[in-house]
């Protein structure tokens, strides 16, 4: 048997796995990994500036790929700055392994330079988190960590001390049993049953479905029809349901709108498929829930479930559909649609602006990155109030693509998101919808952007501000505290660091200068400076958010921010 060092062992293992990519930052303590890489073809060692934009990377690409991707970091600091895009690769269920450096294992427990520990700190956000102390251990944890990322969905991480990674150990031919692997996963009959009768006792039913119906759109359309049912999405499973689908009367949550809110709240019985949505004031409290998710600890965990099936939802539905009466009241659909065509209208109303303003309404924006977006793009935002554009004006049509850090809530993700997104999919167009607060906090992948090469659209919401805090702050009643960003040009910035900028403010000129960064053939950063007193209203406002923004106005006043108030007013209020 060949014997081969832990890296080769490592490296040969990924690429049986048909990892072409790794990201990270070079250091000492990863030597053993980036030189066999040098020697290799068919994957290469993808350089950021910043080890957390390497795992947004890396996660953004499983996401695409449905592959197991790899990001990794040096010792101590190297690794230790991976956390944050891992908690949102795991929390997502991305595949992705993090190969986490040492310091040399003579040193581990002195106290020596850069010294962490990686198995501890990484334990939260994996399924498996491991150290290779000796090379004999090598490939069976190797394979290991790839299945449990593969099966599990989700982070695995290897922590090797540098020295290890130059040991030699036997090397058998890599196995890994998961790839390729899917299963069924139904409830038993009796529960099937059960469901459907729930669902024909009720009257009015609505279908609250997420990202578990990525591969069941045929499926999803056909229960809306049996039940004449509206379908209201959560935000990840955007992509996946609105395309093609007539039922779709858009989300709620805080993002969403009214038909979608309404929906929900109007509904005698609820069908939620593949979704963990959340937020618990968004469902009502008396109606009869039937939940299927595939996994058995999501049922009930956000609304009492009168009945919940542990299965994937293409399957189950596939049992339940024939079981199920055809309906032929379609008021409450009905009712659903009509408002979800106001929305859309009201919308509409809301993006536009006129000529020699000094500012944009950032609906104006988002509403023309769909219109000009290629029919297969894909689009990248950050948290806060991109997440909102991004949300309520791009339209999915099956082909177009929707990422975002939508769980773990994560700023600065959207950039690094698309730089993997763009690798991975090279002749496709990717358009990163940042917030000027995320573009900064990791503004040197500017920096790695302008080294790829990589055809990356950023179009950056400047508002100056952190504004979904600020949106926060007035909704409780707080003024806003730490919030305000004296920003440069980043058109300017951009083209200082060798990549195409703009600057646009002017409606006027806005659809003008978005088609010609678009058409740029490379990477790209557009300044757009949007008001920053727009407001993003939620589809319903409760006593305690009246009450908060009254207190907000009441303090502002008294603070002497009357002109805050006026401009507030100007921008949302007479539109």
């Amino acid at each position: 048997m060949p014997q081969k060092t832990v890296a080769e062992i490592i490296i040969d293992t990924l690429q049986a796995a048909g990892v072409k990519r790794v990201y990270g930052l070079v250091g000492d303590s990863l030597n053993g990994l980036t030189d066999t890489i040098r020697t290799r073809e068919g994957i290469e060692f993808i350089q950021v500036r910043h080890e957390e934009a390497g795992a947004f990377a890396a996660g953004a690409e499983a996401r695409m790929t449905g592959s197991l991707t790899v990001c990794a970091g040096s010792c101590g600091p190297g690794n230790t700055h991976l956390l944050n895009g891992l908690y949102d690769c795991h929390r997502s269920r991305m595949p992705v392994l993090a190969l986490a450096a040492q310091i040399p294992s003579v040193e581990i427990g002195t106290g020596y330079f850069q010294e962490t520990h990686p198995e501890r700190t990484f334990q939260e956000c994996s399924h498996y988190c491991q150290v290779i102390a000796t090379p004999k251990q090598a490939v069976r944890m190797v394979e290991g960590a790839i299945q449990a990322s593969i099966g599990l969905g989700g982070v695995s991480v290897l922590v090797v001390p540098g020295d290890v990674l130059h040991l030699k150990a036997d090397a058998p031919e890599p196995r890994i049993p998961s790839l390729g692997h899917s299963s069924a996963l139904v409830p038993a009959s009796t529960k099937i049953a059960e469901a459907a009768r729930l669902l024909n006792e009720c009257e009015k039913v609505t279908i609250l479905a997420g990202i578990g119906c990525d591969s069941a759109h045929a499926q999803l359309l056909q229960a809306a029809q049996a039940l004449q049912a509206p379908v209201v999405h959560a935000l990840r499973g955007k992509e996946c349901i609105e395309p093609n689908n007539p039922y779709d009367v858009g989300l709620t949550g805080l993002l969403g709108m009214p038909a979608g809110y309404h929906a929900l709240m109007d509904a005698d019985g609820i069908l939620m498929l593949g979704t963990d949505f959340p937020y618990r004031q968004f469902f009502p409290e008396n109606a009869r829930v039937v939940q299927i998710d595939k996994r058995a600890e999501h049922l009930g965990r956000r609304t009492r479930v009168e009945v919940g099936l542990h299965g994937s939802v293409i399957e189950t539905l596939g049992l339940l559909l024939p079981q199920l009466r055809t309906r032929t009241d379609s008021a409450h659909l009905r009712t659903a649609q009509q408002r979800h065509r106001e929305d859309d209208a009201h919308l509409a109303e809301l993006a536009t602006g006129d000529a020699g303003d000094t500012s944009l309404h950032p609906q104006h924006v988002a509403r023309l990155l769909d219109e000009l977006g290629a029919h297969n793009a894909v689009y990248t935002c950050d948290v806060g109030t991109p997440t909102i554009w991004a949300a309520r004006y791009l339209h999915m049509n099956g082909h177009r693509r929707l990422l975002g850090s939508f769980i773990h809530g994560s700023m600065a993700n959207a950039l690094s998101q698309a730089i993997g997104i763009q690798l991975a999919e090279q002749g496709r167009q990717v358009i990163a919808m940042c917030g000027d607060g995320g573009f900064a906090m990791l503004l040197s992948e500017l920096l790695t952007l302008r080294q790829l090469k990589v055809p990356v659209k950023v179009i950056i919401f400047n508002n100056s501000a952190y504004g979904f805090v600020e949106l926060e702050m007035k909704a409780a009643g707080t003024l806003e505290y730490g919030t305000t960003l004296d920003n440069p040009d980043f058109g300017k910035l951009a083209e200082a660091a060798g990549v195409k900028g703009y600057r646009v403010s002017d409606p006027a000129q806005l659809e003008s200068v978005l088609r010609e960064a678009l058409a740029h053939d490379g990477p790209v950063v557009v300044d757009a400076v949007v008001k920053r007193q727009e407001l993003s209203m939620p589809p319903t406002i409760d006593r305690h958010q009246a009450t908060g923004f009254g207190l907000y106005a009441l303090k502002a006043l008294m603070d002497g921010r009357g002109g805050e108030l006026l401009e507030m007013a100007k921008t949302n209020l007479t539109r």
